[in-house]
């Protein structure tokens, strides 16, 4: 009489990628209990249940996009339902997504305490990836809700957006506390955000064995620098689309919000500091001299694939505004030698779905300051990063520590980023000879549209693996 299968599945023939080696190795992978619990040269077919040939494809951990927006344009349920998909069919396997209470998103203002198990509630059997939010402390209130965050649901990441000092969404407010939805005496300003930070340190005083996965994340711009280019690019005809938003929104706002951050984390002892979306060589270089003036405090850079991929002449304008904006394209080169160069620690899509007509202007088309800021592009992210960094020489085990491994370490997300026995066997198996034409018709997500239109990109998303169950298959879409 036979032996009865020891595994639930057995995905053979793989070419392993790891972020902590250098080679790639033809290997079967036996999964159990939705882990990995074997990985070896040869795995009999008979000891699995299911067998998967997976025909030498590339398989990299599954992808943990580390910044997400779910619900910022659209339903939070509805939203997390289609963007998730999105995430599947381009590998990622966990979407880590920012919120926070005020305008778009809940539309609602008040306590976490109430705020927080909505949002939660909203989440629950709508994402197709394993999920997980960063918060960000808006009102004072918020800052005392941090320890409570911590116990009641285990958030250790929050998140200061800099510009709202006196800018909104998508541009100036002089009526921040409506935008914010906080009362009229607060201020969002540098003592808000240093007074986080001090709560921040004191979470990680009170629970020290937690204190290497809290950590705060900053979008770094300065609305006062904002503000006054804006006025002066929206008054100059020469400059118009991508070019006048870059302009709108200058390199050096970036820097100098990076400096007043890093001075504040020294200040406070805020030791683990996320630096988002770097846009420019003057962030870059920002962020590395903060480093070495403090060197004490942990800092991570975040780049996203949208400043990877594209640049100001990029030919889809409008589709493509962010904040902070899309740079020319030297920006654009230095970002990849910071990314070759082992300066950057993560890469993410930033991914938020903003429908089209939030985006272009029925009456004035080509009208950038009409548009929404943000897009979708988490199907894009692993073959993005695959596509241009292989043309740069970029290792698959560096972009498997910049695509997993890295982020998750920061979030504590200790059984993911890796294809190892005991890890959850998130698995994502990739042709990296296959090109194809990005089209937003061909994509999950319901936003109908991207800025990476028409781009050609080499590196296929073939299957996605879930804890070991299969969630996206390109041979579903044929």
């Amino acid at each position: 009489m036979s032996e009865p299968p020891l595994l639930d599945k057995i995905i053979k023939n793989v070419r392993v990628v790891r972020p902590h080696t250098h080679t790639v190795e033809l290997l079967d992978i036996g999964i159990k209990d939705e882990k990995f619990a074997q990985i070896t040269p040869y795995i009999n077919p008979d000891q699995g249940k299911e067998v998967f040939d997976a025909k030498n494809l590339l398989g990299f951990p599954g992808v943990v996009d580390a910044h997400m927006h779910i619900g910022i344009y659209q339903p939070l349920d509805q939203d997390a339902v289609t963007e998730s998909k999105a995430a599947a069919m381009g590998g990622v396997t966990t979407s880590l997504n920012y919120i926070r209470t005020g305008q778009y998103y809940l539309n609602k203002g008040g306590s976490y305490q109430d705020f927080f198990p909505e949002v939660l509630a909203l989440s629950t059997g709508n994402f197709f990836v394993d999920y997980s939010y960063h918060i960000a402390p808006i009102a004072s209130q918020h800052i005392e809700e941090i320890p409570f965050l911590f116990t009641e649901y285990g958030i250790t990441s929050f998140k200061i957006f800099m510009f709202y000092g006196g800018y909104g969404l998508h541009g100036l407010s002089n009526k921040q506390n409506l935008f914010l939805m906080i009362n009229k005496e607060e201020r969002y300003d540098f003592a808000h955000f240093e007074f986080i930070m001090r709560g921040i340190t004191r979470l990680m005083v009170e629970y020290p064995q937690a204190k290497d996965t809290i950590s705060l994340s900053l979008h770094c711009e300065i609305a006062e620098i904002l503000n006054a280019y804006t006025k002066i690019v929206e008054n100059d005809s020469n400059l118009t689309g991508l070019h006048a938003y870059s302009a709108a929104r200058p390199p050096h706002s970036e820097g100098l919000a990076i400096s007043i951050a890093s001075y504040l984390a020294h200040e406070t002892n805020c030791v683990n500091i996320n630096l988002l979306h770097l846009s420019s060589r003057k962030a870059i270089e920002a962020a590395l001299t903060m480093q070495t003036a403090f060197p004490h405090i942990n800092f991570r850079r975040e780049v996203t694939v949208g400043h990877l991929l594209l640049d100001v002449d990029t030919a889809n304008g409008t589709w493509a505004k962010v904040n902070p904006p899309i740079r020319p394209r030297a920006d654009v080169e230095y970002l990849w030698q910071a990314v070759i160069n082992n300066q950057i620690d993560w890469i993410v899509s930033d991914h938020a779905c903003c429908a089209a007509e939030q985006k272009i202007s029925a009456k004035d088309p080509n009208n950038i300051w009409l548009a929404k800021s943000g897009f979708g592009g988490t199907e894009y992210l692993l073959s993005g990063v695959l596509s241009e960094g292989s043309k740069r020489g970029m290792s698959y085990n560096h972009m498997a520590k910049l695509l997993s491994w890295n982020p998750s370490r920061r979030f504590g997300l200790f059984t993911k980023g890796d294809i190892a026995i005991g890890y959850d066997a998130d698995l994502v198996l990739v042709d990296p000879n296959e090109s194809f034409v990005v089209r937003a018709a061909e994509s999950e997500s319901q936003q109908g549209y991207t800025p990476f239109e028409g781009m050609g990109l080499t590196g296929k998303v073939k299957s996605t693996f879930l804890r070991g169950n299969l969630i996206y298959s390109y041979s579903h879409q044929d």
